[in-house]
């Protein structure tokens, strides 16, 4: 049972009465009866909710900041016309309206009711039930049930950065000797000969083929391919921070580390097979939450971003040797790990120093930081005193992270350190770099 607004305004109007009633005990309970007897007859007349068919259609996945419609399809089978409204009840993070419809169906009649929704978390949003109110012909009362209609969106990452694939693109075709340029592409797998020019390195001179055509021949040289690429997402407590600005909605706060990572994952990935290389992805913590092993490179994208959607930051410490140890059984050749975690001092002392070694002596190690920029905002004020200390506390953050880095270097890892929305080209880039100088 439920009562409307109209209700409640009729109770209201009955207070003048009994104001001026000269016997008010007598006058409120007539009128107590009969606004009693008008809200039983009113919920008696109301068609049942229970009866009515609701079955869903529409999207089932979004990238995260797009709209995307949920549509409910209803059926009324009953013999009187049904009057109420409907409310498809989905979580606060999926921004939908209208939420709630009003509904006026006559016997045997379909319509389709359309929810929507604007998500602004990654993620699986799920909507259990469909609430369903039948108001009686008085407007004074009416029944609500609910049906459990399952629904399932799946909002993926946006993969912002693809905005930037173009123009690695064309840099990795020129590395490849696929388009004309000044510089012939460098690298370690052969490629071609051609007849030497004032100005080409005399260490790539083919003496058997100068010999054979009585012409000095140079060897040309393009990226290797087919080398093997595991990136590793770190999905512990310290990807849960907020940095930058979330761009797929301006009134919130910025993106978790995690995804400002899986953007950059993916602008790699895509990139990296583009070149003709595996990739392999593994999401971990203190255990594994995702990997992809062995894809296409046609799939490889889509499986990504299927893996990526449904992760959250764990709130635990990850297990540097247990995600060591992961990557081992998984990888036997010499491949470039990318680990995208943070360069938490606290967090890299308790463990990973002590397993990059080994990890290092079996493969090329990257680590690739998202860095927080209200660091370098803090850092630069001087305005009061309160400002004064706070750009202390920033400028040893920063110097802290800085000496951190060199020692990850100096064990023989790169680092890649970079503001959120830098970090995606950045590390597109040091991947670039080290295909043209052959140390993958």
């Amino acid at each position: 049972m439920v009562l409307t607004g109209r209700a409640a305004l009729v109770a209201l109007l009955c207070v003048v009465p009994i104001a001026l009633a000269p016997d008010p005990a007598v006058v409120f309970v007539v009128l107590f009866a009969a606004l009693a007897v008008a809200v039983v007859v009113d919920i008696a007349l109301a068609v049942s909710p229970r009866g009515l068919d609701l079955t869903r259609s529409g999207d089932t996945a979004a990238r995260l900041g797009q709209s995307v419609d949920s549509v409910l399809s209803v059926h009324h089978p009953g013999r009187r016309r049904f009057r109420g409204r409907l409310r498809d009840a989905w979580p606060p993070s999926a921004h939908g309206a209208p939420r709630t419809h009003e509904v006026e169906l006559a016997a045997g009649q379909r319509t389709t009711l359309t929810t929507t929704l604007r998500p602004t978390r990654r993620g699986d949003l799920r909507s259990a039930l469909v609430t369903a109110r039948s108001i009686g012909p008085l407007g004074l009362a009416g029944r609500q049930t609910s049906h459990r209609v399952a629904g399932q969106i799946r909002v993926l990452p946006p993969f912002l950065s693809r905005k930037h694939l173009p123009s690695r693109l064309a840099r990795l075709r020129e590395l490849d000797g696929s388009t004309p340029a000044l510089i012939r592409g460098q690298g370690t797998e052969f490629d071609s000969l051609r007849e030497y020019v004032v100005g080409d390195d005399v260490r790539s001179i083919d003496w058997r083929a100068t010999a054979r055509r009585a012409d000095v021949v140079v060897r040309t040289w393009r990226p290797e391919r087919d080398q093997r690429i595991v990136i590793v997402l770190d999905t512990g407590r310290t990807s849960a921070g907020r940095v930058g600005v979330d761009p797929t909605a301006a009134d919130l706060g910025g993106w978790p580390r995690l995804d400002w990572s899986m953007d950059a994952a993916l602008l790699l990935a895509a990139l990296a097979a583009r070149a003709g290389d595996h990739v392999d992805f593994l999401a971990h913590d203190g255990v594994t939450r995702a990997g992809v092993f062995n894809a296409s490179r046609t799939e490889l994208l889509a499986q990504l971003v299927a893996a990526m959607a449904p992760l959250q930051p764990a709130l635990v410490e990850s297990d540097p040797a247990a995600m060591a140890s992961a990557i081992q059984r998984r990888v036997r050749r010499r491949a470039l790990v990318v680990l995208l975690t943070d360069l938490n001092a606290s967090a890299l002392e308790e463990g990973l120093m002590e397993v990059l070694p080994q990890l290092a002596a079996r493969h090329h190690v990257l680590i690739a930081a998202v860095a927080d920029p209200r660091v370098e905002v803090l850092a630069a004020g001087r305005d009061d005193a309160a400002a004064v200390y706070d750009a202390a506390a920033a400028e040893r953050a920063r110097n802290d992270r800085h000496a951190l880095a060199g020692r990850l270097r100096r064990a023989g890892v790169d680092v890649v350190d970079a503001p959120p929305e830098e970090l995606a080209p950045a590390l597109a880039d040091r991947y670039l770099a080290m295909k043209a100088t052959g140390r993958m």
